[in-house]
């Protein structure tokens, strides 16, 4: 069974658990302490886990940033349950929270160019790309997602 619920302090070893298993080719080995800080910090934003069979197999959440947009922080799932449609799902949850947000325009992220394929299947289009952004062999690609008119 899977749940989406929201990331409590219990989850933090799970959490790092999944970006571990995703270093180096979704994360730089570097960006552990900022995601580390992050759940430490206990996010004041919606910050989701997906749960199959008690297990947190997946990550997740989504913030309101600058200039009246969301941002997505942090979303991940588990080497092994990739391309089983969780990613999928928990995208969903996410843009449904941000489109709940009153005022903004949109969804912005930053990814690399391994994953820029399954965001551009939610609508997101690139906006810009810095090679090496998060580390050799890891660009960081700039995306968005309009909402249109300001909700």
């Amino acid at each position: 069974m899977e749940v989406i619920r929201p990331y409590g302090r219990a989850d933090f070893a799970a959490c790092l658990a999944l970006f571990d298993g995703n270093v180096p080719e979704f994360f730089a080995a570097g960006e552990r302490g900022e995601f580390g800080a992050f759940l430490e910090g206990g996010p004041a934003t919606p910050y989701l886990v997906l749960e199959r069979d008690g297990i947190v197999v997946a990550c997740g959440g989504v913030s309101v940033g600058a200039s009246g947009w969301a941002v997505l922080d942090w979303g991940m799932v588990a080497r092994s349950c990739q391309r089983a449609g969780l990613g999928r799902r928990l995208m969903a949850e996410r843009l449904a929270l941000a489109r709940g947000m009153a005022g903004l325009r949109g969804v912005r992220l930053e990814t690399s160019q391994r994953v820029c394929g399954f965001y551009e299947r939610f609508g997101f289009r690139v906006t810009g790309v810095v090679a090496g952004g998060f580390g050799p062999g890891l660009d960081a690609v700039a995306m968005e997602l309009g909402f249109g008119a300001v909700r």
